[in-house]
């Protein structure tokens, strides 16, 4: 076997200055759609845009997965795959100019024009169906649908990768439901067979001599080898973690492999069938995830690589014009997410999934009157006004010269000041001399036990928007003082945070976010599909094993560091979970995600399953709690109002600080409270702002503490006081809360407030809003429709016929500001 190379990128770049830790923009400048920003944009995450572009950007839909170049490069196509309308385009992209669009039902990633242009192929996504698009003069003239199988959920298939072969009029479409290969013939539209691929198929690629398709196993870490002529898969080649877009030279001598989960490209000797080296696309030299790799392209003269890091908001640039001698030439700063890469002559195309910028949301997240009483599809609800994160953030296209050697040096420059990772903050955290926090996971807390609360879906504005020391809008507050007194006391009592922002949009990614640090590619690329009523399962929380991060969640880190814990109802419920790792780590009658049991029941669980373990001397040092009824039921009959359903919430957090500050390991404990994601309401400051605590003994008392803070950041706390390492390049760059502690403990206990609505009352009202809640699924997280959900909670609480108000701001944009990592 040939030895395999890890080949690190090697660039001298200028000295850069670490990002500062940003305050609240006081005056945003908000570019345009069709503007490529020129300044530097700090991300609610920490990481910062300067993305490059040598002309007028070109507006493109929500999440474009793929693009496909036509073979006289006069057309480019891209398949829009997000949340909100789904749509295919056709571009110019000579002249950077939208020909043609198509409003397609569903769709995802699948991808392939004819060679005379005169049709595209796109995948229909979980309708099962390939659409044949015909084209002339640059315009969709007609549609023919090639059906896989009928239409979830009757038949789970979903095709994604395409490849066409005109000579025997073939068209190969592999799936990530079924997990098949499908053969289809263009002459009758019929399929001809399906071959069983074991895992999760991405793309696939046809072999210049057409006797060979490539098929890359997304959930298999492998390459599939299908032989054409027996109509077999021959064979399979190991890759590393989440293979997805594949490439070949027009030789067909050496295949390219992106490995999403593994920050790495796989460089395949395609006669031997083996491994020739492996590329690593990272910034650094680093074992963590969070790089991302997903597309691929080749300059013309096939010496350079190109290689998007979704993660790393940049192009990878490699040197591969000698076999198995690959030499990294440096980075490209694109927009956020970069999704897909083609090269056409001089120019790198560049697909920036989620656009250019984080946006503020004050006038939603909820579907206006017109697409409620009109009965618009979800799919067309971002044409009202609504402001919903899942569909906020609209992808672009950059166009960027080919850069020369000195231009790919100050390229590189801005991509190393863009982000906060770096060798030095992951062996070594932000942090002050004497503090709680302890600055390396080798260094030792005088915290002992760590109570993680992880509650569902709010803004800051829902909550604290009448907080007058805080950056809040009244006027988008819907629970305040009165329905979540025990919120702002703990607010008042331990700290106001009001400049902490989720990693993640929705729960599906929200809760590996806040139990990893980082979503797979699978999460991310996926979870557009369900929540936009295009059916999917919500399989994000331990159930499905491709959407694990690769090296596990906080717990496995707990396992292997020998580190106790527990999880009551995250990931689990009562006492089953799929993650192997928390079997029999979970508490035996804590329920997970359940809108019929109230969190004040969950509390009163919880404190029986920890007063058990505290007189066995066997409390775990780690302890995750759900904490979910702030979700809410919307205003169906029968069930908890949203002012109800927040309330409960709210008195059983209260509780169960109260319950840990009045017990014997108070003196050595910290309680730490977020949000999974904040997709369920408006925010004037930024779509991802939500509410916040840090809770302890060691809290700085009464402060109001405008630092900027994330999920990460969070996560990288309590790594810190547990002694653990960092879990992806997201909690090793990001901030601890370190400046909410102190050193000299005061043991103050906590008294829970007491309720101050009914926590009973229920929907008992029979209008637009209860009956659009009788259709909602409250059966998992995030099964109803959040467009919908928001707008009946609105009105819940402001009355039938509300509006929301206008917005007071912009957007969450600034240009960053610096500082020294090393501030003790």
């Amino acid at each position: 076997m040939k030895n395999v190379f890890k080949i690190i990128l090697g660039v001298m770049v200028l000295a850069v200055a670490q990002p500062a830790a940003a305050q609240q923009p006081t005056n945003p400048a908000v570019p345009t759609p069709t503007q490529t920003p020129t300044s530097r944009i700090l991300l609610p995450n920490g990481w910062s845009l300067s993305p490059a572009g040598t002309r007028a950007a070109v507006p493109l839909g929500d999440l474009p997965l793929n693009m496909q170049l036509s073979r006289s490069g006069r057309l480019l196509a891209v398949t829009n795959n997000g949340q909100s309308q789904q749509t295919i385009q056709l571009i110019d992209p000579r002249a950077s100019r939208v020909l043609d669009e198509a409003i397609i039902r569903k769709s995802w990633y699948g991808l392939k024009f004819s060679a005379d242009a005169s049709r595209l192929y796109a995948s229909g996504g979980n309708d099962n169906v390939v659409l044949a698009y015909r084209i002339a003069k640059g315009k969709f003239t007609g549609t023919d649908t090639l059906r896989l199988g009928a239409a979830w959920p009757k038949d789970k298939i979903s095709p994604t990768g395409l490849e066409l072969d005109e000579a025997r009029q073939r068209l190969y479409v592999v799936t990530k439901e079924d997990n098949s290969l499908y053969v289809v013939d263009l002459k009758t539209n019929a399929t001809l067979s399906k071959v069983a691929l074991g895992h999760e198929a991405y793309g696939c690629l046809l072999a210049p001599d057409k006797k060979t398709l490539y098929i890359t196993l997304w959930g298999g870490d492998k390459l599939a080898v299908y032989d054409v002529a027996t109509g077999r898969v021959t064979g399979e080649i190991a890759t590393e973690s989440h293979p997805n877009e594949v490439i070949q030279t027009r030789n067909g001598q050496r295949l390219f492999v992106a490995n999403a989960n593994s920050n790495s490209v796989s460089v395949i000797d395609a006669r031997t069938r083996q491994v020739q080296e492996v590329i690593s696309t990272t910034l650094y030299p680093t074992k963590l995830t969070g790089a991302t790799p997903n597309s691929l392209a080749l300059s013309p003269d096939e010496k350079t690589l190109y290689i998007a890091n979704a993660d790393n908001n940049c192009l990878a640039v490699f040197d591969v014009a000698t076999p198995g001698k690959s030499a990294g030439r440096g980075f490209i700063p694109t927009g956020w997410y970069p999704s897909s890469v083609r090269a056409l002559g001089k120019q790198i195309l560049v697909a920036n999934g989620k656009g250019f910028s984080s946006l503020a949301n004050p006038k939603g997240p909820q579907p206006l009157k017109k697409a409620a009483d009109t009965g618009v599809a979800m799919g067309a609800m971002e044409k009202t006004e609504s402001q919903y994160i899942g569909g906020l953030f609209k992808g672009t296209l950059s166009f960027i010269d080919a850069p020369t050697d000195v231009q790919l040096k100050t390229y590189s420059a801005q991509v190393y000041a863009n982000s906060p990772f770096t060798p030095q903050v992951e062996a070594r955290a932000p942090g002050e001399a004497g503090n709680p926090v302890p600055r390396s996971a080798a260094d030792k807390s005088p915290i002992k036990y760590v109570f993680y609360v992880v509650k569902e879906n709010r803004t800051y504005d829902q909550v604290f928007g009448d907080v007058k020391e805080g950056n809040g809008d009244p006027s988008l507050c819907l629970f305040p003082e009165k329905v979540t007194p025990n919120h702002h006391a703990l607010a008042r009592e331990f700290g106001l945070l009001d400049n902490f922002y989720v990693d993640a949009e929705v729960s599906a990614d929200g809760h590996n976010w806040s139990t990893a640090a980082y979503a797979t590619d699978y999460t991310e690329k996926t979870w557009p599909t369900s929540y936009g009523g295009r059916g999917g399962t919500y399989d994000y929380e331990g159930s499905r094993k491709i959407a694990y991060p690769r090296d596990g969640y906080i717990w496995d880190y707990c396992q292997r560091a020998g580190v106790s814990y527990r999880s009551y109802g995250e990931f689990a419920d009562r006492g089953k979970t799929t993650l192997k790792s928390l079997e029999g780590h979970v508490s035996p009658r804590s329920p997970g995600f359940n809108m019929d049991i109230t969190d004040v029941e969950r509390v009163r669980i919880w404190r029986q399953d920890f007063d058990s373990l505290l007189a066995r001397g066997a409390v775990p040092r780690f302890n995750t709690i759900r904490l979910s009824n702030d979700h809410t039921s919307g205003q169906r009959r029968g069930k908890v109002t949203p002012t109800a359903a927040v309330a409960d919430n709210d008195l059983a957090l209260g509780q169960l600080v109260e319950y840990l500050s009045k017990s014997p390991i108070w003196a050595e404990t910290a309680i730490f409270v977020l949000e999974d994601d904040a997709q369920n309401g408006p925010d004037h400051v930024d779509a991802h702002r939500s509410p916040a605590f840090v809770i302890s003994p060691f809290t700085r008392r009464g402060a109001v503490n405008h630092a900027m803070y994330s999920t990460s950041g969070m996560l990288r706390t309590m790594e810190l006081i547990l002694g653990l390492p960092p879990m992806s390049q997201y909690d090793a760059a990001a901030r601890p809360l370190y400046e909410c502690f102190q050193a000299a403990p005061n043991l103050t206990p906590y008294q829970a407030k007491p309720a101050q609505v009914n926590l009973d009352e229920r929907n008992v009202a029979w209008n637009r809003s209860a009956e659009r809640s009788e259709q909602f699924d409250f059966a998992t997280e995030d099964a109803a429709p959040d467009l919908d959900l928001n707008e009946v909670i609105w009105k819940s609480v402001k009355g039938e016929s509300a509006v929301m108000p206008a917005p007071r701001r912009g957007a969450f944009l600034q240009l960053e500001r610096r500082r020294d990592d090393d501030d003790d």
